[in-house]
């Protein structure tokens, strides 16, 4: 009698669809940051004057623009040798490689999407108070996006994250499976 099917899925794919999420957050997060722009009207004595504010005109947003740029990278680099490896049945990096780059890649990108998350929620929160105590109210919208644009990377980042775990989990299988095939 056969055994019954499994319905388990495999390592790979749970990888690979983590790293498309990934992937597909850190361009949401991009789209959103980059198209926040607000027009601020301020009114001194009987002159009416309109300024036109980017995303880029705050230092820690460019900071966190160059973090989703620095993850997309990696996700694209990553998702590409994922779809390889289930394509052709091996690792496009031979040797303990490929296991490496997973490890530390994992450990250094989540660490940087992290400090992007951190860096524009905490920039935000700054910029929205001050906006609060000086009665500037056309920058609710601006600051919105740029929530949501946070909230997206923080979303990517525990993607990032738990693609960490799971690198962690494959280098003492690693470490076990080339003692095996090298014995001393």
């Amino acid at each position: 009698m056969a055994p019954p099917p499994t319905s388990t899925i495999s390592p790979i794919i749970i990888t690979l669809v983590l790293k498309i999420l990934m992937l597909v957050l850190l361009l949401a997060s991009l789209v959103v940051l980059a198209t926040n722009t607000a027009t601020l009207s301020l009114a001194f004595y009987t002159t009416f004057v309109e300024s036109k504010i980017h995303f880029d005109d705050v230092y820690t947003y460019r900071y966190v623009l160059a973090l989703i740029i620095m993850g997309l990278v990696y996700s694209v680099l990553q998702t590409a040798l994922s779809l390889y490896h289930i394509a052709n049945g091996k690792r496009l990096i031979i040797g303990d490689g490929a296991f490496l780059v997973d490890f530390y890649g994992d450990k250094v990108i989540s660490y940087v999407l992290a400090t992007g998350s951190a860096a524009g929620f905490g920039a935000t929160k700054d910029l929205n108070a001050l906006a609060d105590g000086t009665n500037v109210d056309d920058l609710d919208d601006y600051f919105d996006k740029a929530y949501a644009s946070a909230s997206l990377l923080l979303f990517a980042f525990i993607c990032a994250a738990i693609l960490s775990v799971f690198s962690s989990y494959a280098l003492p299988k690693m470490v076990n499976s080339s003692n095996t095939q090298n014995p001393t």
